[in-house]
């Protein structure tokens, strides 16, 4: 061979192309890209109860006192100061002084074979308290909405971690191929405090961040095809650019994701508009969940999560707003606020339980209902406020979970007879996290990604599966 400067080019840009390709390979094996949408290869590490995971976050934080945990002690001492015991050290939000209790206005009733209690404002959720695990006992470490719903979302209370749905995304891979696996919906006044920080993907590869989609219109920009542009000229255009991409960037996996994304996004121009139409839904169904087509609403986004699993989405996360209800106005009080917020939730929550379950989807879905943390049995007054409201409290709130494996009917833990503090075992964030990766058939500690020098993990370095809570 004559040995000239473009032989040697060659020869150095050949060398270093097959080099990159088997330095990239454990990279984009680690990315789930190399393997394709089946996530890694060693997973899952066991055969799982559940497939998917629809988490309804009820952002800001609902009155676990008010929904799921009457305390007739303390509505006998309404009004009363509360004992040093409890406040001694503790620190709050914006409670100052020394508070007095507050005892819920509403009436429980016990439903069910299961006898759960559940308060007046849930009348839909209490025609399913059989098919519920309620656990009032989970407790976190953090008691600000953004901090806690970063911890409740990556397991970690700062901006950096991948969140639970990436995780899932990266180890399982995505079970639809022209939708994302990973997607965000919201509803609500306001975005989660936390922002997009909550379905990041952190250090895992770009790819399996969450997809959030907007509520009305279309709902990811740019699906839609520019004037003068056919499917044929896109399909062109993205292989070209692939190609040159890969040229530039050879093995690279951030390169990878970008041409992963716009593949992606090519599949979903063909697979949205079905997707998105909601008057496809029979009448009962939409009466079922409460939904309207052409309504942006958190019963609408049920609807949507719905129709996503069943095309194969691996998580859908909802996040609504209007929770945080401390009672410095009828906005966020208890008294008007906080059932507004049960009437336009509490029947699509239920409906959308009914709905898996009538489709044969429940038992291998898991159904996750809860905020970031609970409220106090105090009533906060902050500068003198005549309305009624309680402060974020993070040692003793409720969720709910529904299929997936996890126990209908039960309601585990106790909370003391404030509602203060947990009486017996209680389950923090990392349990949840270790629990729901279970069920999934994924261990916990054996899910990891290398980054600034070490494996890290969602549950960090704590974390027990708490087989009690599952059937």
């Amino acid at each position: 061979m004559k040995n000239t400067p473009f032989d040697r080019r060659a020869l150095l840009r050949g060398t270093a192309a097959g080099l990159g390709s088997l330095l990239a390979a454990p990279a984009l094996a680690r990315a789930g890209l190399a393997a394709g949408p089946q996530g890694l290869a060693d997973l899952p590490h066991f055969p799982p109860r559940a497939k998917r995971v629809i988490w309804l976050h009820m952002a800001g934080g609902p009155s676990q006192l008010d929904l799921f945990d009457p305390k007739p002690k303390l509505v006998e001492l309404d009004g009363q100061p509360v004992p040093d015991s409890y406040t001694k050290g503790e620190r709050f939000a914006f409670i100052k002084g020394t508070p007095k209790l507050l005892g819920s206005p509403y009436a429980f009733e016990r439903h069910g074979e299961s006898g759960a209690e559940v308060s007046e404002l849930l009348p839909h959720t209490a025609k399913i308290a059989d098919q519920l695990c309620i656990v009032r006992t989970m407790k976190t470490t953090q008691f600000n909405h953004a901090p806690a719903q970063l911890f409740m979302s990556t397991g970690f209370e700062r901006i950096g971690r991948p969140s639970l749905g990436s995780w899932l995304n990266f180890g399982l891979g995505s079970g639809a191929y022209d939708l994302p696996g990973f997607v965000v919906l919201l509803s609500g006044a306001y975005a989660p405090s936390g922002g997009n920080a909550c379905w990041s993907a952190g250090f895992l590869p770009g790819v399996h961040q969450g997809v959030r989609f907007r509520s009305a219109g279309d709902p990811v920009l740019f699906l839609s095809d520019p004037a003068g542009i056919d499917p044929a000229a896109r399909r062109r255009s993205l292989e070209a650019l692939g190609r040159l991409d890969r040229l530039r960037d050879h093995g690279d996996p951030e390169t990878e994701t970008r041409i992963a994304q716009r593949e992606l996004a090519h599949r979903m121009q063909a697979s949205m508009p079905g997707l998105l139409d909601l008057a496809a839904e029979s009448p009962e169904t939409l009466a079922l969940y409460g939904a309207k087509p052409g309504e942006a609403s958190f019963a609408g986004n049920c609807l949507l999560a719905r129709r996503l699993v069943e095309r194969g989405a691996r998580f859908v996360q909802l996040y609504d707003w209007g929770w945080d209800s401390h009672g410095t106005a009828p906005s966020d009080d208890i008294i008007e606020s906080l059932p507004a917020r049960c009437r336009a939730t509490d029947r699509a929550a239920a409906g959308l339980v009914t709905d898996l379950a009538r489709r044969g989807l429940l038992e291998d879905t898991i159904v996750v209902w809860g905020g970031e943390f609970g409220r106090t049995p105090m009533n906060e007054r902050r500068n003198g406020s005549t309305y009624l409201g309680r402060d974020h409290h993070p040692h003793a709130f409720t969720m709910w979970f529904a299929g997936g494996g996890f126990r209908p009917g039960l309601t585990f833990g106790e909370t003391d007879e404030l509602g203060y503090f947990p009486v017996g075992p209680s389950v923090d964030l990392h349990d949840l996290h270790a629990t729901l990766l279970h069920q999934l058939g994924v261990d916990h500690e054996r899910l990891t990604y290398p980054s600034q020098g070490r494996d890290f993990r969602l549950t960090d370095v704590s974390g027990v599966v708490r087989r009690e809570l599952l059937a």
